[in-house]
C-alpha cells in the first residue's frame, strides 16, 4: 500500500507542479529536441506511475525473488495469502481497474486520433489532387492561392505544399529555407510527437501537465524544424521567410511553418541564444532518465528493501 500512495502522490504532483518545473529557463529553447523529450518524458512518468499504483495493489510485492521462477512462484504465493481468505479482494479488483482502465482509455485515444488524422489526410489528399499542381524543381505542390502559406502533409503520401502566394512573396533562398523547414518535419516524424500529445490531452483533458505538453511540444517541434532550417541557410533569411508565412493557415493534419508561434520564433533566429553546454545537456538527459525510472523504483521499493535486508547484513 505503502507503494501505491508514494506512486499516486508522485503522480499529482509531477502533474501539476511539472509544467512550471519544465518550464524554468530558456533551456527547452535552446535544445528544442531536448525539450520535446523531456516533455514526453514526464507525460510517460505520470501515466506509468498511476498505472503502476494499480499494478502495485494487485501484486504487493514484499519478498525478493532470485530468479524467474521464483518471481512467478512468489506472485502467486502472494496473491494467495493476500486475498484466498476474502471474498472480494477489493483492493485487487480497484487495481486493475484503474492499471487496465487507464490503459485502454490511452489506446482507444490513440486509435481515435489515428484514425481523424488518417482520414483528414486522405481528404485532403484527395483535394490536392484535383487542385494542387506538382513543382518537381520543388519537389513540392502547388496551390494557387493568394495568401502566402507552406505546410506538410504527413503520412506514407508525404508531400510539401506552398501557394501561388507564397512563391510571389518569398525569394529563391526564402522559399529553399521554408522548403527545409517543412521537410524537417517529415524527416523527423514529427507529427507523431504532436498527435501523441494530443491524444494524452483529449483523453486527460483536466491534468495541467498534459495540456502544457501538448502546447509546449508543438511549439518545440517548430524551433527544431527553424533550426533545421537554420544549418544550411543564414538565419536572416529563415526569420524573412517565417514573417512572410507566418498568417498562413495550417490544415486539419498537417504542419505547417506559419501560425501563432512564428513572430516569436522571428525573435529566436534573429537573437538566437548560445545552445546549451554538455554538462547542461547532460543533466537534462540525466533528468530525463530520473523521470523514466522513478515510477518503476517506487513500485518495486518493497522488493528492493527486501533485497537489501536478505543481502546486506550490516554489523555495527
Amino acid at each position: 500500500m505503502t507503494a501505491t500512495a508514494a506512486l499516486l502522490v508522485y503522480a499529482v504532483v509531477l502533474g501539476t507542479l511539472g509544467p512550471r518545473l519544465l518550464r524554468l529557463g530558456s533551456w527547452a529553447e535552446r535544445a528544442p529536441r531536448l525539450g520535446v523529450i523531456a516533455w514526453q518524458a514526464a507525460t510517460a512518468s505520470v501515466l506509468g506511475a498511476v498505472i503502476l499504483a494499480g499494478l502495485a495493489l494487485v501484486v504487493p510485492i514484499a519478498q525478493a525473488p532470485h530468479g524467474l521462477a521464483d518471481l512467478l512462484a512468489a506472485c502467486r504465493m502472494m496473491i494467495r495469502a493476500h486475498y484466498e481468505n476474502t471474498p472480494q479482494p477489493i483492493g485487487a479488483y480497484g487495481g486493475l481497474a484503474v492499471a487496465g482502465g487507464i490503459t485502454l482509455w490511452i489506446i482507444g485515444h490513440v486509435l481515435v486520433m489515428v484514425v481523424t488524422i488518417v482520414v483528414q489526410r486522405r481528404r485532403h489528399l484527395r483535394v490536392l489532387m484535383m487542385v494542387a499542381r506538382p513543382r518537381p524543381d520543388l519537389d513540392a505542390m502547388v496551390i494557387e492561392h493568394d495568401e502566402p502559406l507552406a505546410y506538410c502533409l504527413p503520412g506514407r503520401h508525404r508531400c510539401v505544399v506552398v501557394s501561388s502566394g507564397a512563391l510571389a512573396g518569398l525569394d529563391a533562398d526564402q522559399l529553399s529555407a521554408v522548403l527545409a523547414h517543412e521537410r524537417a518535419h517529415l524527416r523527423g516524424r514529427h507529427a507523431m510527437a504532436v498527435n501523441l500529445a494530443m491524444a494524452v490531452n483529449r483523453a486527460f483533458p483536466a491534468v495541467p501537465l498534459f495540456r502544457a505538453a501538448r502546447a509546449e511540444i508543438s511549439r518545440l517541434i517548430e524551433l527544431l524544424a527553424d533550426d533545421v532550417a537554420a544549418r544550411t541557410h543564414d538565419r536572416t533569411t529563415v526569420a524573412a521567410a517565417l514573417v512572410t508565412v507566418a498568417s498562413g493557415r495550417t490544415p486539419a493534419a498537417a504542419l505547417g511553418a506559419g501560425g501563432g508561434t512564428a513572430l516569436l520564433r522571428v525573435r529566436r533566429m534573429l537573437a538566437p541564444s548560445n545552445p546549451l553546454s554538455r554538462t547542461a545537456r547532460l543533466t537534462g538527459a540525466i533528468g530525463i532518465g530520473l523521470l523514466a525510472a522513478l515510477p518503476l523504483t517506487l513500485a518495486l521499493n518493497p522488493a528492493i528493501t527486501a533485497v537489501i535486508e536478505q543481502h546486506c547484513h550490516l554489523t555495527f
